[in-house]
């Protein structure tokens, strides 16, 4: 059995995520809710948007465009950083429903990953090796990886920086992603 697609899919969306948009939300998520419903929250939906990727080629970029995708990214991190700012009580935010915690990491990380430069990469590789299942494996491994060390840090922030400083950060994170989804989309450039 060639190894190739696995190990290259593995090692190109290691390097691409490191750091990503995605990474720094698994970590901002963590830092204040409970980071194994994080973990397995962003995993499923790293699964969903990059299985459906692998399998099915680029059908989601030729069913919703570039554009849209942008919009809907940009005011959802925005509904995000509003809420977690002014809404959002310091003290409850580790004490939050486990099921609540899952599905608010899925829908974000879904909606991240979406015409994200890993889910196209994950087309090109799939397309490239013809190895879908192959690919796909060397993805999760990646993401779960990955994912892994942003809960981990996650979870170490929330214990050495008080919870309200958190909250801010995270906050500011996802209102300064929403206004750059939505800038890019009004100017047509893709920045990420």
């Amino acid at each position: 059995m060639d190894l190739i697609p696995l190990l290259a899919s593995f090692s190109i969306i290691s390097l691409a995520e490191l750091g990503d948009k995605t990474q720094l939300a698994v970590i901002s998520l963590s830092s204040k809710r409970k980071s194994r419903s994080v973990f397995i929250g962003a995993v499923l939906a790293f699964a969903l948007v990059d299985g459906i990727s692998a399998l099915i080629g680029g059908a989601i970029a030729a069913l919703v465009s570039a554009f849209w995708i942008s919009i809907a990214a940009g005011v959802t991190f925005i509904l995000f950083g509003v809420y977690t700012l002014l809404f959002e009580k310091t003290e409850e935010t580790r004490v939050e429903g486990r099921t609540l915690a899952l599905a608010s990491s899925f829908s974000l990380i879904a909606l991240m990953e979406l015409g994200d430069k890993t889910q196209l990469a994950v087309v090109s590789l799939a397309a490239q090796y013809d190895a879908p299942v192959l690919v796909f494996a060397g993805v999760m491994l990646a993401f779960t990886f990955l994912t892994g060390l942003g809960v981990a840090l996650g979870a170490a922030i929330s214990r050495w920086v008080p919870l309200r400083y958190v909250k801010i950060g995270a906050s500011l994170v996802f209102l300064v992603f929403g206004v750059l989804f939505l800038w890019s989309a009004a100017s047509g450039t893709k920045l990420f």
